[in-house]
C-alpha cells in the first residue's frame, strides 16, 4: 500500500473499569473498502467514534494523508473528510430530504437576510440523490421514507459534506434482502468514484461480497487482517472469537429438573414473520446469545408484557398463562430485569428503600396507608442479603455504582418470589467484583428453583454461567445448544445465520432443533 490515506497507530482509550483500545492500528486506502469486525465489545466502534471525533484517545496518532492531525471533534472530522453513518440515524422527522441534506449549513440568500435558498438547497440535493440512484424527491418529508431510504440520505448527507471517508456502522441490520443488495452496490459505486469505507457489520456474507480487505478487534486488540483472497466465513470466525476460556467455572445446573417455563409461537412486532419456541427448566440458566438486532430484547420484553406481541402462548409450570401487560407477567412471578437499568429498571431520583419496594407497596400498606416499618424491613433484608455497597437504604439509587444499581433492580423482584427471572445485559458496564456477585445471585436463585433466562453479548459470560444456549439471529432461534456442545465457534456460526451444527432433537424436552 502506497501512503494511506487513514493511518491510525496506537490507539488506546481506557473508561472506568475497562480498557476499550490497546495499542490499536488501522490503516486504510484511497477508494479502498475496509471492513472492521469483531465481537460485540471488541472495540470497534470505539476506534471509530475516536475516527469520527466523537471520542478523544488517551494515547496514539491519526494521521491524513501521511501527516498527523488531531481530531478534537467531529467538525475537525468533518473538515478532514471523514463523515460517520451511525446505525441510529440521526435524520429528523418533521423535516423534508434536503433540510436534512443541508441541516445546519443551509444556503442562503438576500444578502443580510439570510433567507434559505430552497432552489439551490433542493437541487444540490438533488445532485447527490442521482449519484446515488435514490428515486426520491428532495421534497419527501423524511417520515415517509423507508430504513433504506434514509440509510441513503444519510449517506447523501455526507457526499454533501465532500467526505472521503465515510465509517458505516451495521448500515444493513435493518434493511431488506433487497435494500441491502442496493446499498452494497451503492457502496461498490462510492469505492470505484474514489471514495474511502470503513464497514462494521456482524453479516460474514455482506463482508465477503464487499470488502477489499478485513481488519479484526478482539478484546480491543488487533487480532488481524485478511487480505481479499484471503477473506472466507471461518477464518472470520476463528479471528474473532480465538481466546482462552479454559479459566472460566463450569455452571452447576441440575439436568434432572422439570420443565418451568414453555413459549411456544412467540412472534414479536419486531420479527413478525418469525416465531420462537422453547423451554426453561426448573432451576436452570438458559443463555440467548446473538448479534445486535436478533431480537433477543424484543422476545422478553413481549414475555414480560411491556411491549405487544403477534402471537404466542405461554405455559409456566404446566398451566397456561395469559400474559398482556407487565402486570400479568409479575402476578405470575415473571420479572424482567432490563438492558438499560437506569432508563427502565430504577427511578434514579428515589432511594434504595423505594425502589425495592416500588412494585408491591400493597404489600407494606393498612387500610391504604403505607406502613413504613414494614417496608424499611423488607427492604433491609434484601439489601444485607445482596450485600449493596451503599451507606444505607435511604441511599438515592442514582448515586450508586453501575453494579449496586444492578443489585437493587435484582433485590425489588427477589422480595417478590420469582418463579421466572430474565436477565437483559445482566453485567453490562459492571467491573469485574460486582460481575462475580451477580454470576453467584444467579446460580444461587438457580440453585432454589428459579428458571433464569440470560440475554448477553458477552461470550465469555455466555460460557461461564450457561446450562444452555440459545443462539438467534433475526428473530429466528437458529439452534438451542446443551453445555457439552457449546462452543465459541459453535455459537458464532449459529449467530450469524448458519444451521449445520448439531442440536438436540426436538422431542426432549426443552431443546430445539437447529434451523429458522
Amino acid at each position: 500500500m502506497t501512503i494511506p490515506l487513514i493511518e491510525m497507530e496506537a490507539i488506546t482509550r481506557v473508561f472506568p473499569g475497562v480498557k476499550a483500545l490497546d495499542s490499536v492500528d488501522l490503516r486504510v486506502g484511497k477508494g479502498e473498502i475496509v471492513a472492521l469486525i469483531g465481537e460485540n465489545g471488541a472495540g470497534k466502534s470505539t476506534l471509530m467514534k475516536i475516527l469520527g471525533g466523537i471520542l478523544q484517545p488517551d494515547s496514539g496518532t491519526i494521521s491524513i494523508d501521511g501527516t498527523v492531525r488531531p481530531i478534537l471533534s467531529v467538525r475537525d472530522a468533518i473538515d478532514l473528510g471523514i463523515a460517520f453513518i451511525h446505525q441510529e440515524l440521526n435524520l429528523l422527522d418533521n423535516l423534508d430530504v434536503a433540510g436534512n441534506v443541508y441541516l445546519g449549513r443551509e444556503p442562503t440568500k438576500g444578502g443580510f437576510l439570510k433567507l434559505v435558498d430552497r432552489a439551490k438547497m433542493e437541487g444540490d440535493t438533488r445532485v447527490y440523490l442521482d449519484r446515488l440512484g435514490v428515486s426520491i424527491s428532495p421534497g419527501d418529508p423524511v417520515r415517509s421514507l423507508s430504513i433504506a431510504q434514509r440509510q441513503l440520505v444519510e449517506i447523501a448527507k455526507a457526499l454533501s459534506l465532500d467526505a472521503r471517508v465515510l465509517i458505516m456502522d451495521e448500515p444493513t441490520s435493518s434493511l431488506t434482502l433487497t435494500e441491502t443488495d442496493r446499498l452494497l452496490a451503492v457502496a461498490r459505486d462510492l469505492r470505484s468514484q474514489g471514495v474511502t469505507i470503513i464497514y462494521i457489520s456482524h453479516r460474514m456474507s455482506e463482508i465477503q461480497e464487499i470488502a477489499d480487505r478485513v481488519v479484526v478487534l478482539r478484546d480491543g486488540r488487533n487480532a488481524g487482517e485478511l487480505e481479499r483472497q484471503e477473506i472466507d466465513h471461518s477464518r472470520m470466525v476463528s479471528m474473532m472469537v480465538g481466546r482462552d476460556l479454559e479459566h472460566l467455572y463450569a455452571p452447576g445446573g441440575d439436568e434432572s429438573r422439570e420443565v418451568c417455563f414453555q413459549v411456544s409461537g412467540l412472534r414479536t412486532t419486531r420479527y413478525p414473520d418469525c416465531s420462537v419456541s422453547f423451554t426453561v427448566n426448573q432451576g436452570e440458566i438458559l443463555c440467548f446469545a446473538g448479534l445486535v438486532g436478533a431480537g433477543r430484547s424484543e422476545m422478553a420484553q413481549a414475555i414480560f408484557g411491556v411491549d405487544s406481541r403477534v402471537a404466542g402462548k405461554f405455559n409456566l409450570g404446566g398451566t397456561d398463562i395469559a400474559v398482556s401487560r407487565a402486570a400479568d407477567a409479575i402476578t405470575h412471578g415473571i420479572y424482567l430485569i432490563p438492558e438499560d437499568r437506569r432508563k427502565s429498571g430504577l427511578v434514579l431520583g428515589m432511594t434504595i428503600r423505594e425502589n425495592i419496594t416500588l412494585p408491591a407497596l400493597a404489600r407494606y400498606a393498612v387500610a391504604g396507608l403505607l406502613k413504613s416499618s414494614a417496608e424499611r424491613r423488607a427492604a433491609s433484608d434484601i439489601f444485607a442479603r445482596l450485600r449493596v455497597k451503599a451507606p444505607s437504604i435511604e441511599a438515592r439509587v442514582g448515586n450508586l455504582s453501575g453494579g449496586n444499581q444492578q443489585k437493587v433492580v435484582l433485590a425489588k423482584w427477589l422480595s417478590l418470589g420469582p418463579r421466572v427471572l430474565i436477565f437483559d445485559e445482566p453485567t453490562r458496564g459492571i467491573d469485574v467484583g460486582a460481575k462475580a456477585e451477580i454470576y453467584h445471585l444467579m446460580r444461587e436463585l438457580a440453585d432454589k428453583g428459579v428458571a433464569i433466562m440470560v440475554i448477553s453479548s458477552d461470550m465469555e459470560e455466555v460460557l461461564g454461567i450457561s446450562d444452555r444456549v440459545a443462539v438467534m439471529h433475526e428473530g429466528a432461534i437458529t439452534g438451542i445448544l446443551e453445555r457439552a456442545d457449546c462452543s465459541e465457534e459453535a455459537i458464532m456460526a449459529l449467530a450469524i445465520g448458519h444451521t449445520n451444527h448439531k442440536s438436540p432433537d426436538m422431542g426432549q424436552a426443552g431443546s430445539l432443533s437447529i434451523g429458522s
